[in-house]
């Protein structure tokens, strides 16, 4: 069922009892999987999937405490990390995610983070895969965002009109590298920071929803560059005889194996595919790529170094009687 036939939630209206025992029983079996992976401390959940399930006030209460204690506990990265590799995260369950943190009277700024994320998960999930980048301007992500935040205007606020900005600039990076130093990520989530208390509006949710998903979009683009750049370079290396280069820059050995590097990378592949940032093992990437550039840079300079030491010898060799 595509999210365009779903009946759109009302986030800003409070739910009966019924319906919040709903998302509650709905939930339980992500926040269960979620004590289990991350071996959280917290009672057993009081959440029955049986939906004869008498729903009172108390049991509303006593669940809805149960989730908020992992609410508390659980960090963005967790989150990302979970629903991008497990088999419970179907367009369901990210409704509900959705709905859960969108109708919270007090919103915290770990909140505010969770919603900007499940919002990408959730327009990732229900958008086509071969979608262009140029098909995905605010009103294309409002539409696909509506069963969840529900109908948009036509205009968008004048205040968001630098994340357009900020994309272009991450847009004409070449490399990870440039990404990375270029501070589009810091600008996207000051912008995000400064104007907190406007997050929660649609408008801001469909803009900044855009913004994370052509921005992770550029990140893939760019990662996987460079890891097809690093693995070219290292067979460029074997293929010259070279069997260990110098990456202490990225942490590496001054003598690390070529085919060990090689390895490496393809488990880098599975290891990105859930987070983008200006972590370490991005650092580590970014690092690796400018190692293997001086590699075969240096061989490079070597082969001229030797070729021009030989021209001059057999040059020499020739003048004299």
């Amino acid at each position: 069922m595509t999210a365009s036939s779903q009946p759109p939630f009302e986030p800003s209206s409070q739910p009966s009892p019924e319906d919040q025992g709903t998302t509650l029983r709905a939930l339980s079996p992500i926040y269960s999987a979620l004590v289990r992976e991350f071996v959280i401390e917290v009672a057993p959940c009081p959440i029955s999937d049986d939906e004869g399930f008498a729903t009172s006030a108390d049991w509303v209460e006593e669940a809805a405490a149960w989730v908020e204690q992992i609410d508390a506990k659980i960090q963005v990265h967790q989150l990302r990390q979970f629903l991008q590799t497990t088999p419970l995260a179907n367009e369901a369950a990210l409704r509900h995610l959705l709905l859960h943190h969108l109708q919270k009277t007090a919103k915290s700024a770990s909140d505010r983070d969770k919603t900007d994320f499940l919002l990408v998960q959730y327009f990732s999930l229900c958008a086509p895969s071969g979608l262009e980048d140029g098909d995905v301007d605010l009103d294309y992500v409002a539409q696909v965002l509506e069963p969840v935040l529900g109908p948009q205007p036509q205009e968008h606020p004048s205040w968001l009109s630098s994340l357009e900005t900020i994309t272009q600039s991450a847009a004409r990076c070449h490399r990870l590298s440039e990404m990375l130093h270029s501070g589009v990520l810091e600008q996207g989530r000051k912008l995000k920071t400064q104007n907190a208390a406007r997050y929660f509006e649609p408008a801001a949710m469909v803009a900044f929803a855009r913004f994370s998903f052509m921005i992770r979009r550029i990140f893939f683009r760019l990662m996987h560059g460079d890891l097809n750049a690093i693995q070219d370079g290292l067979r460029e290396l074997e293929r010259r005889g070279v069997s260990n280069i110098d990456c202490r820059r990225a942490q590496f050995s001054a003598e690390e194996p070529v085919v060990r590097l090689r390895m490496i990378c393809q488990s880098w592949k599975v290891m990105f595919h859930a987070e983008y940032s200006s972590g370490q093992p991005l650092r580590m990437l970014v690092d690796l790529r400018a190692a293997v550039d001086d590699a075969l840079q240096n061989g490079a300079r070597k082969n001229l170094l030797a070729s021009a030491a030989a021209a001059s010898a057999n040059s020499g060799g020739g003048t004299q009687e």
